[in-house]
């Protein structure tokens, strides 16, 4: 029997918290008492605890930093080698055209966490919080930690963790966090998560030997010496000199330790449906990687030009370097798979695997070298960061054996806002009515998608301030908002993937289509460094 009697007196602790709090559901613009959702969350678990819902799957999310949708062998990629996670694409089902929650970590983090798309999730850029102090200093983090974080999601706003966690779920957060910092409402353990353990913070991650990392809401410190990230090499130091890179060769490195706690939480977890979030840091820059990777390319590419640019850290071989840190994710892979297999739960475990956004151009990642994000381009202004293709379609790999046909692929155009009413659908319970998202599960097994999105939607204020509307074919996007400019730049994707091609001039009714979804998915933040002032927000 799943539910115990500690677990009842737990759940309905849990609900009397979530009737008064995280039951009343709001957007920016609205707020509803949700008392249905809370009667048919208990008749859910009424049902868990009468062992009718004994064979719930495990869920396991694989989320990867700047991965660009091209740098997997299965999506196309030529030289980087990705094997493991190319085998876990041909037991289910590839999507091709499925996209981020936003352009960069915080939003899309946001999106995926609450099921709101980014005009009305709380979280709509990477935000510092800079009000609080020094920020950017990496000694004033270490000695003040509550300097650490982005500012938080709401008490107030469900998600997709809480959602699993009360439904009976043990669920676990490792890798990088980026919603909350230490002491805020915003902390994993305070948003569904049983189990926390990476960075809290995503400056703290632009170093992957940092000092510390947090297990639940605890500091666990590390040896490695204080080395702020972008450090540049010495004065005078030569840069094709493998010695001048000693500074940076540390001892634990945080991938790694965050691997094998995710490796822990399955073991510890084997007995009950679980739910784990895997945020990994990896290819997101600095470029550091285990040598034995870096030494396998560096062997294939050969002598390279070392980068000693000034974000992040130099490197002496910062193609091999990147791609060992691709490979090197897509081993973890091939771990988790194995271990799933040895524990006997590889037959009833969802795995789920993409990316926060495109590809970046930043650290010394020579990603058009690679085609990172092809077949949109790569370059500056197109991949990480903006609204177009290269930014915000990512790869999205899907694996449930004996219910998703293995080697399958969709068209099926999906956001990770389809995330938590996927979750919901799966393991029986109601979707919130905050949500944007449309449940994929239909088309993960097969099965007609009678629902389907007629339209995505993006912003992000950052960059010069962006929208985006996916209409069909159609892509929409006005760029430089914060400019005056509210001109809207039409594609068709199907004949010009490459976004080359502006047709707003001959398809007027389109993009008065597309100007008009804009002004209604766009809700004003009630945070000032997300309004669009230009949009009349005030």
């Amino acid at each position: 029997m799943i539910t115990t009697f500690n677990s009842w007196f737990q759940f309905l602790e849990t609900a009397i918290r979530l009737q008064s709090q995280k039951f009343t559901i709001r957007s920016e613009s609205r707020s509803i008492i949700n008392i249905n959702y809370l009667v048919i969350l208990f008749c859910g678990m009424l049902l868990v605890s009468c062992g009718k819902e004994q064979n719930r799957p495990n869920i396991i999310y694989i989320l990867a930093d700047d991965l660009g949708y091209g740098e997997l062998g299965i999506y196309g990629q030529e030289i980087i080698e990705t094997p493991h996670i190319d085998a876990l694409a041909k037991t289910g089902m590839r999507f091709l055209q499925h996209y981020s929650g936003s352009p960069v970590c915080a939003p899309s983090r946001s999106v995926l966490m609450t099921g709101q798309h980014s005009g009305h999730t709380h979280i709509r850029g990477n935000d510092e919080w800079t009000e609080r102090g020094d920020t950017w200093n990496y000694a004033a983090m270490f000695e003040n930690p509550f300097l650490e974080g982005q500012r938080p999601l709401l008490d107030s706003i469900i998600t997709v963790a809480e959602i699993l966690q009360n439904a009976g779920y043990k669920t676990g957060s490792v890798g990088k966090w980026g919603l909350g910092g230490p002491e805020t409402e915003g902390t994993p353990n305070k948003q569904g998560f049983d189990f926390f353990y990476g960075y809290n913070c995503q400056r703290q991650a632009h170093t992957l030997y940092p000092m510390h990392l947090w297990k639940d809401e605890v500091r666990e410190f590390l040896d490695n010496k204080m080395v702020p990230p972008h450090s540049d090499l010495k004065q005078g130091a030569d840069p094709s000199d493998p010695a001048s890179y000693n500074d940076f060769k540390l001892n634990d490195y945080a991938p790694e330790l965050m691997h094998k706690e995710a490796l822990n939480f399955i073991e510890n977890n084997k007995d009950y449906p679980f739910f784990l979030y895997y945020a990994s840091p990896l290819p997101h820059a600095p470029l550091q990687a285990p040598q034995h990777w870096v030494d396998y390319y560096q062997q294939k590419f050969g002598a390279e030009e070392p980068y000693t640019g000034k974000s992040y850290f130099p490197n002496l071989t910062p193609r091999a370097t990147y791609a060992a840190m691709i490979s090197y994710l897509d081993e973890q892979v091939g771990d988790i798979v194995a271990k799933l297999q040895d524990l006997g739960l590889y037959e009833n475990t969802l795995i789920i695997f993409t990316s926060d956004n495109g590809p970046t151009y930043s650290g010394g990642a020579d990603t058009p070298f690679f085609e990172s994000a092809k077949p949109f381009k790569t370059e500056r202004g197109w991949a990480k960061g903006y609204l177009h293709e290269g930014g915000i379609r990512v790869p999205m790999i899907a694996s449930w054996p004996g219910h998703i046909e293995p080697n399958s692929k969709s068209d099926h155009l999906s956001a990770f806002y389809d995330v938590l009413p996927t979750m919901c659908e799966i393991i029986g319970q109601p979707t919130p009515d905050q949500t944007d998202g449309i449940s994929l599960l239909p088309t993960l097994l097969n099965n007609s998608q009678k629902k389907k999105h007629e339209y995505l939607y993006w912003e992000f204020p950052a960059y010069n301030g962006q929208q985006a509307v996916r209409l069909g074919k159609w892509k929409g996007i006005r760029k430089d908002i914060f400019d005056g400019n509210l001109n809207v730049e039409l594609y068709d994707l199907d004949n010009d993937i490459q976004e080359q091609n502006n047709l707003a001039a001959q398809y007027p009714e389109v993009v008065e289509k597309i100007e008009a979804i804009m002004k209604e998915e766009h809700i004003p933040s009630s945070l000032e460094k997300f309004k669009f002032t230009q949009l009349g927000d005030r």
